[in-house]
């Protein structure tokens, strides 16, 4: 089974990244909308949404969302928060889900660059061109590659709730491997996240074959300047060509 459709799904890792800041997340999705200014009752896309925290704000300034994940745990929480206007699917970001529908689709919170065939990556913009509307806009939030490389820890350990997890980092080839480790109930566990080192010129490729033109870059989630030796993100606001 992939990484991530094992370790997504798991109980393990909602409860070890369940204190994400949810004030961080909430003033970001405040940040992009004052920068982009969508109009009230635009279409938006959130892929690969998780339990749906991102979805959940953006339908509350007023847009029609809907929030897209692998993780049938995930989609079945976020499901609680359905209105008429907040809409929850499961669903591979590898394949088309609707054509010419969106005017925004936003990728948060280093959700790309999970698949080892750097073909399927490309299927996933594809596949955000294909739902997009003529001149929508593919918002993507991911980690500075050229920092996280050389200055990530490459051992830490966290308890959370009498379960200690081990987690070691390495760079394999052009991706960062973290092997999260624990015990619980008398059984060792092992899971893997692996993530794509990809910088902004690969960005800029991936978008060239894609059919989407870069028209801003950031660094931090208040929107500011990109410094690909300082900045702790990676932020992109693209259209579809």
């Amino acid at each position: 089974m992939a990484w991530f459709k094992e370790w997504f799904n798991s109980p393990y890792y909602h409860l070890l990244y369940g204190k994400r800041d949810e004030n961080e997340a909430g003033m970001f999705i405040h940040n992009l909308v004052d920068y982009l200014r969508p109009p009230v009752g635009s279409t938006m896309l959130d892929l690969a949404c998780g339990k749906g925290r991102h979805s959940r704000i953006l339908s509350e300034l007023g847009f029609d969302v809907t929030g897209l994940d692998l993780s049938d745990n995930s989609i079945a929480e976020a499901r609680k928060y359905t209105t008429d206007k907040l809409h929850f699917d499961v669903h591979d970001m590898r394949k088309p889900y609707r054509t010419n529908v969106f005017n925004y689709v936003f990728n948060l919170f280093t959700s790309f660059g999970y698949f080892e065939n750097e073909e399927d990556n490309i299927r996933v913009l594809q596949s955000v061109h294909d739902g997009l509307r003529e001149g929508g806009l593919l918002i993507q939030d991911y980690f500075n590659a050229e920092k996280v490389h050389e200055h990530f820890r490459q051992d830490e350990t966290k308890l959370v709730r009498d379960i200690c997890f081990s987690i070691h980092k390495e760079v394999v080839g052009e991706r960062i491997i973290k092997t999260i480790a624990f015990d619980d109930k008398g059984k060792h566990c092992v899971f893997q996240e692996k993530v794509s080192l990809y910088g902004l010129d690969d960005f800029r490729d991936m978008y060239s074959q894609s059919g989407f033109e870069i028209l801003a870059v950031f660094g931090d989630y208040n929107l500011g300047k990109f410094d690909k030796n300082v900045s702790d993100r990676l932020i992109l606001i693209s259209q579809k060509k």
